[in-house]
This record gives structure tokens, sequence and C-alpha cells, in this order.
């Protein structure tokens, strides 16, 4: 995506951005309205601007083109295909409970369709409990290690992570910090390998964060391996995240799966729900 055409869209942004601040009911609450209010001290909007206007063509090599982006409106037929498609779902043979975590500026309900079909096979899906995922810091790390180790618990066994895009950067650093509560991490479209810029997403991260992708305010090395089974699927037809940086190199990850769905296709698509079920199946 151009920095104009990002820009607009900052612009859009903070021309309705009005008083108060940002609240997040769906964390408190146990709901996922969001009421998004932002508020910057003198010279803040100046700043994030600059952030999102930043040029680093080199650290951009292998992003999806914009052709490839344009296919992400795929998403807009979906109501129409599944009020016309049935996904076959095998019963499972052993139950999971598994933690769903939402890609960068959505929440849980996002991957509803996903966690219904999870539940379909007799697995057993539960929310991150953060709501909407406006990015990293180290308060809401800390908030999940207790989410993850409560469904820990409750379960009796280890918990899958199945993150989408940012979610999945955040389960594989969640899984750093309790592998013995995690069974597995499951990411989709997560980049965490390669440069952080090589996607069509990071302008509008930084300007919403306020922080460079590439200085997060937390310590973590987003290549390192979590130290249980890791299986990243990526797809060649993301048109938000470069194909190599979610798909990763032997090392970061225990084993990669190719798709051929778009990059919120992840959440929908029959390939992806299937993928993610077979995942589920396999013996740790």
């Amino acid at each position: 995506m151009t920095s104009n055409a990002i820009l607009d869209g900052l612009s859009r942004i903070a021309a309705r951005a009005t008083g108060g601040e940002a609240k997040d009911d769906g964390a408190r609450n146990g709901g996922e309205h969001r009421e998004w209010r932002l508020t910057f001290p003198e010279g803040e909007l100046s700043r994030r601007i600059a952030l999102a206007r930043g040029d680093y063509p080199e650290e951009e090599h292998g992003k999806p083109p914009l052709a490839r982006l344009a296919g992400e409106l795929d998403i807009l037929a979906e109501p129409v295909r599944r009020s016309l498609r049935t996904i076959e779902v095998d019963p499972c043979n052993r139950p999971r409970t598994v933690m769903i975590m939402p890609g960068f500026a959505t929440a849980p309900r996002r991957m509803r369709f996903m966690a219904q079909h999870l539940e379909r096979a007799g697995h057993t899906a539960k929310r991150w409990g953060l709501g909407f995922n406006w990015g990293p810091n180290e308060a809401k790390l800390e908030r999940l290690e207790q989410r993850l180790l409560e469904l820990n618990r409750r379960a009796g066994e280890p918990v899958v992570l199945l993150g989408w895009s940012l979610g999945g950067l955040f389960a594989r650093e969640l899984a750093k910090r309790q592998p013995d509560a995690v069974a597995k991490v499951i990411t989709m479209g997560s980049p965490f390998s390669g440069s952080p810029r090589a996607n069509n997403m990071w302008r509008i991260y930084q300007f919403i964060t306020g922080h460079r992708v590439d200085q997060p305010p937390i310590d973590v090395d987003l290549a390192v391996k979590p130290p249980v089974e890791t299986v990243a699927i990526w797809s060649p037809n993301d048109g938000a995240i470069a194909p190599r940086s979610a798909a990763g190199y032997p090392g970061e990850r225990d084993r990669a799966i190719a798709l051929r769905c778009t990059h919120m296709g992840y959440t929908y698509s029959p390939e992806a729900i299937r993928a993610v079920l077979a995942e589920l199946r396999r013996p740790n």
C-alpha cells in the first residue's frame, strides 16, 4: 500500500478521534464492543504520522504486491459463499482446549466461524480475554499468562494456542513464558521471520500503537522457536504478510503448512479450517 493511501486513512482516523481515553469493554466486561477514541498530547499526532511515513524499501522486500492486497476483498463474498456451502467436520478422537488469539485490530468474534467448526469437531474453543488486539505491552502479556494458566488448570492438561497474524506472535511469546501450559502453537499468517516491515500493515500498526514495529515495548526475539511443537500456516496468496515471514525457516518452527487462502481467509476458508483440525488430530 502506498504512503499516500496509508496517510489518507490515518487522516480519516484522526478526524474522527474525539476526546476521552481508549476503552476496551471486551477486556473488562466480557463483551467485544470496542469504543475507540484517540487523544493525543501536543505533537503526538505528528509523531505518529511520521512513524507511518517512514521509508524503508530494503526492509519491505518480499511484501505482497498491491494486486495481492486487493485480493483481500474476497472477504466481501464470504457471507454468500457461507450460505451455500457446508464444511464437513469429522468428530475428533482427542478433544483439545484451544485458546483463540485474534489478529491486529480485530476481536475474537472475527475468528468465531473457525471456533464454531473446532467445537463441532468436539474441541473447546476459548477466547483470549483481551477483547480487540491493539498491539503488545507487558501488562497484556501478563494478563495472557494468567488466562492461559487458568485454562490449563480447568482443562487439566496443556492448551493449544491458535493465533492469527499478530495473535500468532502473542501465542509464540506466551508459549516461551509458560511452555508447561502449552500443548502446541499454531500460527496463521503470523510474521515471525525476517523483517517486521515485509508486509502491508506496518505503517498502520505504527500509527495506531505509537511504536516502531521493530522496537516493540517488550523484550522479544520473534524468530526464536518456542520450546513446544510450533506449526506455521502460511499462504502465497496472503495480501498482508510476506509469505516467507509467515512460513519461517527450519529452526524457527517445527513445520510449515502452505494453503491458498487470503490473509483474511485464514479465519474462514474451508482449507484453513481443515488444516487446523488436522493439526489438532496430530499427536504431540
